[in-house]
């Protein structure tokens, strides 16, 4: 047998059986206590390195947690640099430095900051004062509401390094100047960066106005579109013109766009359309689809009352306002522009229904360049083509009150004219003379108003008072090349029972304006007098087609379908008025009058309760008695 180590336990065993058992128990007993010291040094060496191991842990930790720490100091760090050089690099502000002045002002004083502060408060009032329909964001040079004094800070700081970066990477307009003695007083000067700016001299005395009128030269450097702008809004059109021309000849093609606009606006205050047009041609030749030049298109087809040329106009400008905005147009002007589009096309069509909501939508939304009241006081006219009186009046009385005469005579006349759709000729007339001498005291403009405006409707009070004499005289005096001239011509030959001369006139307005449905609606109201019911029919049916939400055609239709006796049909017509002019007194009278021929007698009774109490004619209230009567009611 081969010989072995023996170890461990094989020795133990070994021992036990062949020593004493007294010496074995020892060996044992020395071999348990061994064991339990290994065991014990083992278990205090596994408690040991746990500790080690958990210290370890908490180090790495901590070292991680300043690690991070760092780091975000360096991220916020970098943020904020970011920030900064971003805020520096897009930077388009204007910051106005302190002047240079002579001792003796600024003891008493007048110092550099406050000069500086004086010419800020001037530039704010200039920009306050220019009012335009055009995006901020689209001029070239553009400040926002980022206009401030600079005082510079002493030694190195934040601030300081801060306004360093703005001033390397940004765009700002940066205004410095100075103000000296002279012989005679003293001579100011402001410029924008390096480039040259007028002196002027004066008195003392003259200094604000010196400070205004370097402020107007830092303007007319900077802001050369709003500069004009400035010129046309204070009435100054001449020099206006000027820096119109100017932005023309060496701006940008926006700013050459817009400044055709302007110009246009000029030439149209002196009543020079063709100059006008031309100028709003050159605006759609440089920025095709131009919102803002369709816009005064329509503008200048409204005033010489060119019905078609409007109606084609309402209907582009309508579909632009659709689209997304052009960014060249504001925010708010756009908002205004929609409802405007909505107005002037539903208005072209006689869908008054449609126009006052148009108006709701626009009266909701903040003023802006006085188009909210001025839609107020175009609402009244609105309700009175609604036929709906008690509407128009109330609407009236709830007008703000105002001390502005412009905005007094606005009012009156859209009011007057309201009655006179209504059946009230009384107010017009009573302010005719008031009305003239306010169209006077606007010049070639108000001259063109007055004839093409003021004419036709004084004519038609006149003729309603019974003075058709004088109504002829003053219509035609009136232009041929105006839609409305035309049709009022019409009209008194109608009311003076000369249809032939009616029919001449309401055809030569139906080749001059083909497409709207209002010469269609009068040439049929001449044939429904004149009691030839076929021939009214079939110009109400055209009239129906060009303005199919336009209420007065279809009433018409009704009543010479009753006229020629066929009142089955009448009803259907009169229900589908009743959806574009509900408080109409005559309609519902009417409506009434074919119910109980057509043996409805309670719905007869209910049109004509609704009718009692809407506005009528005297002559209506008489038959809504009489009808009531014989009905039982």
């Amino acid at each position: 047998m081969e010989e072995r180590e023996i170890a461990g336990g094989e020795a133990a065993a070994h021992l036990a059986m062949s020593a004493s058992s007294e010496e074995a128990r020892e060996y044992l007993r020395e071999q348990t206590r061994l064991a339990r010291l290994q065991s014990d040094q083992i278990e205090e060496e596994n408690l040991t390195r746990r500790r080690m191991l958990k210290l370890e842990h908490t180090s790495a930790m901590f070292k991680l947690s300043l690690e991070l720490a760092v780091a975000a100091v360096i991220t916020i760090a970098a943020i904020a640099f970011g920030a900064a050089l971003w805020s520096a690099a897009t930077d388009n502000g204007l910051v106005v430095e302190s002047f240079a002045v002579p001792p003796d002002l600024a003891g008493r004083g007048l110092t550099g900051d406050v000069v500086a502060a004086r010419l800020l408060d001037r530039l704010q009032m200039l920009q306050g004062a220019t009012l335009s329909n055009r995006a901020p964001s689209s001029y070239a040079n553009n400040w926002g509401s980022d206009i401030k004094v600079q005082i510079p800070d002493t030694g190195v700081s934040i601030g300081e390094f801060v306004r360093l970066l703005h001033t390397w990477l940004g765009h700002q307009t940066r205004i410095s100047g100075e103000i000296w003695r002279t012989a005679g007083g003293v001579a100011v000067t402001a410029r924008a960066g390096s480039a040259t700016s007028p002196t002027f001299t004066g008195s003392d005395a003259d200094l604000d106005k010196l400070i205004q009128k370097a402020a107007e030269s830092v303007y007319r450097a900077t802001q050369p579109y709003r500069y004009a702008v400035y010129l046309a809004n204070a009435g100054r059109s001449k020099e206006a013109q000027a820096a119109y021309e100017s932005l023309i000849a060496t701006g940008s093609d926006q700013d050459r766009a817009w400044a055709y606009v302007g110009l246009e606006n000029i030439y149209t205050s002196r009543a020079d359309f063709t100059s006008a047009r031309a100028a709003l041609d050159n605006a759609l030749a440089i920025k095709p689809g131009f919102v803002m030049a369709l816009i005064n298109v329509y503008g200048i087809d409204n005033q010489l009352q060119r019905d078609e040329e409007e109606l084609a106009m309402a209907t582009k400008i309508a579909e632009h306002m659709k689209g997304p905005r052009d960014p060249d147009i504001g925010e708010l002007a756009w908002r205004h522009g929609v409802f405007a589009a909505q107005n002037q096309l539903a208005g072209s069509l006689g869908d008054f229904m449609a126009q006052a909501q148009a108006n709701r939508g626009l009266q909701a939304l903040p003023e802006f360049l006085g188009q909210v009241e001025s839609n107020r006081s175009n609402d009244l006219v609105t309700r009175a083509f609604l036929h709906d009186g008690a509407g128009m009046r109330g609407a009236y009385a709830r007008l703000p009150p105002t001390s502005n005469p412009g905005i007094l005579v606005q009012r009156a006349g859209n009011h007057s004219f309201a009655e006179l759709l209504l059946g009230n000729p009384r107010p017009i007339i009573a302010l005719k003379a008031e009305f003239e001498a306010f169209f006077k005291s606007q010049g070639a403009a108000g001259a063109v108003a007055e004839e093409r405006q003021l004419w036709p409707i004084f004519a038609q009070a006149l003729a309603m008072t019974g003075d058709l004499k004088g109504a002829h005289a003053l219509a035609d005096k009136s232009p041929l090349d105006c839609t409305i001239c035309l049709r009022e011509r019409g009209i008194l030959d109608m009311m003076d029972r000369n249809w032939g001369g009616a029919d001449y006139w309401f055809a030569r307005a139906a080749k001059d304006a083909p497409s709207p449905p209002f010469v269609w609606t009068d040439w049929g109201r001449m044939k429904l007098r004149r009691g030839d019911a076929k021939a009214a029919i079939a110009k109400f049916e055209i009239a129906h087609g060009k303005g199919p939400h336009f209420a007065d055609p279809l009433e018409m239709w009704g009543e010479a379908l009753m006229l020629d006796h066929r009142t089955d049909l009448a009803l259907a017509k009169f229900e589908e008025a009743a959806k574009y002019a509900p408080n109409w007194g005559r309609l519902h009278l009417k409506w009434g009058e074919a119910l109980l021929w057509s043996g409805h007698k309670d719905e007869a009774r209910r049109q004509f309760d609704v009718a009692s109490q809407l506005d009528l004619a005297p002559s209506e209230k008489l038959e809504v008695m009489r009808m009531k009567a014989g009905n039982g009611g």
